[in-house]
């Protein structure tokens, strides 16, 4: 019998590029593109600071180690996993996979790896895909059962993705490979209860994920014993988290079929994924209704859209945690004035704003599919605007050079210099013929004054 830990492991090990199809070669390679660049349209958000000063606090700057890429010092491969993820999931503009953001895992992990290991960089890609594909099955089968419970897609799937990616990068067999999904297995969790109220826990979870897929490669590695029956046992994942059984057969049939890489998609605007298609909505809205005066607006969403956490908050606001999740907020601020971004984002006083959410009612609507949204708006005047934008992920699945245009006009509302995009740009695509140091010579662009010092 073969368990679903060893099914995903032989998949994982046989990943290669010239094995794969084109479009998910190149599917990874934006994935890539729009990690790297968000990550530099990141550089004045406030969460890596506070991670590197983690990082450094545990880790210490260390000759030789892993670059906190737009800073440049070096710690630890696992500090410089938390201080880059919280970079990465800054702008939340990260890619989304379902509900879950493993380009924030995967990329800081892999990068760091790279450059401390000098591993091969022909597997970057095939180990890029690794992470998704192992993440993105369990995501897509059993998110829908443990999000309303409270828990994290990103902190759930995410260590599992971790530990593929991570397995592969380092070269594993196929049997070190399947102890270290079980390995990430037992390790895995993250609430959702930081969107609730607000706070800032989400943007480190995807560190602390990277970290422990990284963890469970490496005791795999060195030999730990892991349970056979990881995912499907009893007391495995899928029964812990799901609350369900594990089709094992199904699930292995969707690897090399469902690529989970071509479900990834990406966000034009910085608030959650879930209000990506409301503002896109919104806008439509109001160009037309043309400066009319609206006495109440209703959004009707899917529930499971509705009923995440955070989703449904009014206020009062006093950190952008709390209103990139906020559908009200996002509606709000989108009619008023226009595309939402940073600074209107982490505006909490504004009265217009918050005035006009007061007339603002989410509907749960199970007949509007998920990333879909309808806007009914009451104007003074006795009219019903309605605004129905049907969504699906490949709306947001832009091509690569559709990433390039998202995080280069990004760059120029937060003066990153263009160059910065061009060597990325470079090293995706040159892929595996270039070196990590493109990379980092990159971020190195938006240090700060006192590394030339």
């Amino acid at each position: 019998m073969t368990t679903l830990s060893q099914h995903i492991a032989g998949f994982v090990h046989a990943l290669d590029v010239d094995r794969m199809p084109t479009e998910v070669v190149e599917k990874a390679r934006g994935c890539l593109l729009n990690a790297y660049g968000m990550a530099l349209d990141g550089r004045d958000t406030p969460y890596a600071p506070v991670a590197r000063a983690a990082a450094i606090a545990m880790d210490g700057e260390q000759r030789g180690g892993a670059t906190m890429l737009g800073d440049g010092r070096k710690t630890a491969i696992g500090g410089a996993c938390l201080a880059n993820s919280a970079l990465f999931h800054g702008r939340a503009q990260e890619d989304t996979c379902g509900a879950a953001h493993f380009g924030t895992i995967l990329i800081p992990l892999l990068t760091a790896l790279a450059e401390v290991r000098r591993y091969p960089l022909d597997r970057l890609l095939p180990a890029l895909v690794a992470g998704y594909e192992a993440g993105g099955l369990l995501e897509k089968a059993y998110a829908g059962l443990t999000t309303p419970s409270g828990l994290r897609a990103s902190g759930i799937y995410g260590a599992v993705a971790a530990s593929a990616a991570a397995g592969r990068m380092m070269g594993l067999d196929a049997r070190q490979l399947a102890a270290a999904l079980a390995n990430a297995a037992s390790f895995s969790g993250g609430l959702l209860q930081s969107f609730a109220d607000g706070t800032d826990e989400w943007r480190y979870q995807v560190g602390v994920v990277a970290k422990l897929g990284w963890t469970a490669a490496e005791l795999s590695k060195a030999g730990s014993v892991s349970a056979p029956f990881a995912f499907e046992g009893r007391a495995g994942f899928v029964r812990a988290f799901a609350r369900t059984d594990c089709d094992v057969e199904a699930l292995a049939r969707r690897l090399g079929e469902d690529w989970a890489v071509l479900r990834v998609t990406y966000k034009p605007f910085p608030v959650c994924a879930f209000n990506q298609t409301p503002v896109t909505a919104a806008l439509a809205l109001r160009e037309r209704l043309a400066g009319a005066e609206l006495k109440a607006v209703r959004v009707r969403m899917n529930p499971y859209e509705t009923g995440y956490a955070g989703m449904d908050a009014v206020g009062p606001f006093t950190t952008i945690s709390g209103t990139l999740m906020s559908i009200p907020f996002c509606i709000a601020t989108t009619l008023i004035y226009g595309v939402p971004d940073m600074k209107r984002m982490t505006t909490y006083d504004d009265a217009g704003v918050n005035g006009f959410i007061d007339r603002i009612t989410l509907v749960s609507d199970a007949g509007v599919p998920t990333l879909s949204c309808i806007i009914e708006a009451d104007t003074a005047d006795g009219r019903t605007v309605v605004q129905e934008q049907p969504m699906t992920p490949a709306d947001y699945a832009y091509d690569r050079a559709g990433v390039s245009r998202l995080v280069r006009r990004i760059g120029i509302e937060q003066d990153v210099p263009m160059a910065a995009f061009d060597r990325l740009e470079a090293f995706v695509d040159r892929l595996p013929m270039t070196s990590i140091d493109e990379v980092l010579a990159s971020f190195a662009l938006i240090e700060p004054e006192r590394r030339a010092a």
